[in-house]
């Protein structure tokens, strides 16, 4: 399965009638050219996900930042960088370890 598809299954997975209504998933560009990914994870079962800040910068067409704060998973990028944000996310929501915390 791919990631935009798998994407698409933990937003179906979360979504109980009330959830949606408050919270979701945002894809956007930006202007530089580039991605903005924001997952809300209150009141899910990844609200505490934790990820060490992500932040390669190899020039304007080469870069990506990827972090969690507040209960939200924040992800940019240049404009090829869409599905690796969505693969960073999916790594750690696939390796949570709910009886011990992070296994990554």
């Amino acid at each position: 399965m791919n990631n935009l598809e798998w994407l698409g299954e933990w937003y179906q997975r979360n979504c109980d009638g009330g959830w949606e209504h408050s919270y979701g998933i945002k894809i956007e560009t930006l202007d530089n050219p580039g991605w903005h990914v924001s997952i809300d994870l209150k009141e899910t079962d990844y609200y505490n996900l934790q990820i060490d800040r992500l932040n390669q910068d190899n020039g304007d067409n080469d870069w990506i930042t990827c972090s969690i704060t507040d209960g939200v998973f924040k992800g940019f990028g240049d404009n090829l960088k869409l599905d690796k944000i969505i693969q960073i996310f999916r790594n750690k929501v696939e390796n949570i370890d709910f009886n011990g915390g992070n296994q990554l």
